[in-house]
């Protein structure tokens, strides 16, 4: 298919069929973030989404699912989405789950009711990325909300009936922050009680601006075992009611997975040993991390 720019997607949308409705991130000021940097954001016209749906239905007709891209997709006017939503169900007759990433504030943009309707018509999966639950951090990071409104989204979501998938930043707070980033992000997942969270670890490519500060030594990032101390923190304050737990992005050290809150203590029982025991050969090379 034709792609503009390079397309991201969440690790469970790897077999998805990707449909780029929007371009780009509308909010596009995250500091850790690189990944839209080369592209102004645009909304794409009712037109070249049916172009681009007609082409997927010749390339993959069977797709079970599919994935609205870019980063700000949930922005499209609420009718419109219904439109596509209402337009992939009728084409694409073994479909299963359609989903989107979700700005904070894109779904703050949205009504119960319009979000209601959304999953009505299919949209079945929201990914948003919390990042941190610092109000600190954020406002460094530039993620532009606060921890609050990042609490009112994910409810906002998970009270319309769409599944909420959840990602956070391990080493997203630098050193100085570790202990702050991990004990208020514990608190925000927590409010927000997610059906699915992932944690990712900070990877700088060369056009993220908190490179910069890196270089300048403003930002000291933690190494390996930091990470798992810091995230071993974040699961042991975690109060979720039934969330499936991953930490599988090739972002991380250590692969991770569990059902919470019923494998917490597992959890955290093998984070303990890799941690005191050193068990290096565990974690994965720098050289084999990526975004």
């Amino acid at each position: 298919m034709f792609y503009e720019g390079s397309i991201y997607r969440p690790p469970s949308e790897a077999s998805s069929l990707i449909l780029q409705v929007t371009v780009g991130c509308k909010h596009n000021q995250c500091t850790f973030c690189s990944m839209y940097k080369g592209k102004p954001y645009r909304q794409k016209t009712r037109e070249e989404i049916m172009d681009i749906i007609e082409e997927g239905i010749a390339l993959y007709p069977l797709a079970e699912r599919i994935f609205l891209a870019d980063g700000d997709a949930l922005a499209l006017d609420t009718q419109l989405l219904v439109d596509i939503l209402t337009e992939l169900y009728r084409r694409f007759h073994q479909l299963k789950r359609v989903g989107i990433y979700g700005g904070p504030l894109d779904i703050l943009a949205k009504s119960p009711e319009e979000l209601n309707l959304l999953k009505q018509h299919g949209l079945n999966i929201v990914y948003l990325g919390i990042e941190s639950g610092s109000a600190k951090i954020l406002s460094q990071i530039k993620k532009g909300v606060t921890p609050q409104e990042m609490i009112m989204a994910g409810q906002r979501i998970a009270a319309s009936g769409i599944l909420l998938s959840c990602t956070v930043i391990s080493g997203i707070g630098g050193k100085e922050d570790s202990t702050e980033h991990a004990l208020e992000t514990a608190k925000v997942v927590s409010a927000i009680d997610p059906h699915y969270l992932g944690t990712l670890t900070l990877m700088l490519e060369p056009k993220a601006p908190l490179l910069r500060q890196v270089k300048a030594g403003n930002f000291q990032l933690l190494n390996p075992w930091e990470i798992l101390q810091e995230l071993e923190l974040m699961i042991q304050n975690l109060n979720v009611t039934n969330c499936i737990y991953r930490s599988n992005h090739a972002s991380n050290y250590l692969m991770l997975k569990a059902h919470l809150p019923e494998d917490k203590q597992t959890l955290l029982a093998t984070l303990a040993n890799v941690i005191e025991q050193n068990r290096s050969e565990l974690l994965r090379p720098e050289t084999w991390r990526g975004l």
